[in-house]
């Protein structure tokens, strides 16, 4: 991947899967990005994020069963290394943004 960056969406969607480690599958995974930031975002629009993120090796996928009574068949995901990595650099760049940022709004421009 090298330094390519990751888009505020894709970002999203690989935090959320890092956030539930192993075994996560898209209902899982929009289920975390609506709990952690109340975003409503749709299931087909993590699948296509998901797809796109495992031709870029930045996650993998296989055929695994849901939790819970039912146990379906589901597809889960899972981080790979350079997944992980891609999603450190970015929350690095992000941070080094944010940290000369006024927290106020009365402090910009001050």
């Amino acid at each position: 991947m090298g330094r390519e960056y990751l888009g505020e969406f894709e970002l999203v969607v690989l935090s959320a899967l890092a956030r539930l480690e192993r075994g996560a599958y898209g209902a899982s995974i929009h289920a975390e990005i609506l709990d952690a930031t109340g975003r409503d975002v749709s299931i087909p629009a993590v699948y296509v994020t998901l797809k796109r993120m495992e031709r870029k090796a930045l996650v993998r996928s296989a055929v695994g069963r849901s939790e819970g009574s039912s146990r379906r068949r589901t597809r889960n995901y899972t981080l790979t290394p350079e997944g992980h990595e891609a999603v450190q650099r970015s929350r690095e760049q992000l941070e080094r943004l944010w940290r000369d940022v006024p927290l106020r709004a009365d402090e910009v421009g001050a």
